[in-house]
């Protein structure tokens, strides 16, 4: 759970948060969530309905595509409830957070909440955003210099393994929430298991009773993979290729939001598509802001950090994505430069105008 930090009287982020609360952009949103929550659940009920239909075919690999959307759409519901941006109390959020991750996805509402609220107070800082803490890919030079191994050979080519990991995310994160579920640490444990255990087993008890083994391999591996994938590019151009913080960086929280994440430019359909994550600024500085916020809040954002010389960044959603490929790929070349005097010749600065014939644009 993340809501809006307290900030001293005076500072950049109190006179930003004073102009968005007199606009009520914070304010809740409950008819949209209504209609939001009954159409997902109707979506998701159509599925499994269209599973059972069609039955032992492979047409079912069609309806593996729109399940595995429906459960990236389940995901982004039950992340604007882990940030109290849906009901008013806590608990209502954790309610409907629990069923749609551990009950609807299989992934495990504390083990999320609990990192993303680290990122979210520390984005794209080196040693505290779980974010950039990913033991298959590298974000900063010291990350892919420390590497050995078999470690090593992945950061290297880490822009071209990228797209292919993402399809094994879900296994990912269901791993993840298996270790969290299981652990004395988990608040609601009791609760979180049964509701992950029923998930699994009703998954996959429909999947064997309806296809033939083989088909049911398949459809696991599109549905899953694809899933994971969705959820992969929707939160890959929202932080990556920003600029890395070090530990010790002292930034105000205005700027820290600000200066590592980056919006995606587009209409209602990638609204939808990103479940409003591409509004990735202003979601940092107001987690708690309903989603639907977002879009009114972008433009008074923009123009107060305008008038305050602060960086802005936006990308359409292509080039957000080269820009993040783009540092991977040059964080990874680090690892192939020639050593000079001693030392490997260092990559460009996170936020630095690249090389001419880098694949970082600019």
């Amino acid at each position: 759970m993340t809501p809006e930090p307290a900030s001293p009287r005076g500072s950049d982020y109190a006179a930003l948060s004073r102009q968005v609360r007199q606009s009520g952009l914070l304010d809740r949103r409950p008819r949209y969530y209504a209609w939001k929550i009954t159409l997902t659940v109707a979506a998701f009920a159509a599925g499994w309905a269209a599973f059972a239909v069609i039955g032992d075919s492979w047409w079912q690999l069609a309806d593996g595509v729109f399940l595995a959307a429906v459960f990236a759409q389940i995901g982004f519901l039950g992340h604007d409830a882990g940030h109290s941006q849906v009901f008013r109390t806590r608990r209502a959020n954790t309610v409907l957070g629990i069923a749609c991750g551990n009950l609807g996805t299989g992934v495990s509402f504390a083990w999320w909440a609990g990192k993303h609220s680290r990122h979210h107070a520390h984005p794209n800082t080196e040693g505290a955003d779980p974010d950039i803490m990913i033991g298959v890919l590298a974000f900063s030079g010291s990350r892919a210099r420390a590497a050995r191994g078999v470690q090593r050979l992945v950061f290297r080519y880490q822009a071209y393994l990228l797209v292919p990991m993402l399809f094994f995310e879900a296994i990912s994160l269901h791993a993840s929430s298996i270790r969290t579920v299981t652990g004395a640490s988990c608040r609601h444990r009791a609760w979180e298991a049964t509701l992950l255990a029923v998930h699994f087993v009703a998954y996959l008890t429909a999947v064997l009773l309806v296809l033939p083994p083989v088909k049911a391999v398949a459809f696991v591996i599109v549905q899953q993979g694809l899933f994971g994938f969705y959820l992969g590019c929707s939160f890959a151009p929202n932080h990556k290729g920003m600029p890395i913080l070090a530990a010790s960086d002292k930034t105000d929280f205005l700027r820290r939001q600000v200066l590592t994440s980056r919006n995606v430019r587009g209409g209602w359909l990638t609204d939808f598509a990103l479940g409003g994550l591409n509004y990735q600024i202003e979601h940092h500085l107001f987690p708690s802001m309903p989603r639907p916020n977002l879009r009114t809040a972008q433009a008074l954002v923009a123009a107060f950090c305008a008038d305050r010389n602060v960086a802005y960044t936006q990308a359409s959603l292509l080039r957000s994505y080269a820009q993040a490929l783009g540092h991977l790929a040059v964080v990874g070349g680090e690892l192939g430069r020639p050593v000079a005097g001693g030392k490997a010749v260092p990559a460009p600065r996170q936020g630095a105008a690249p090389p001419r014939g880098s694949a970082f644009p600019s």
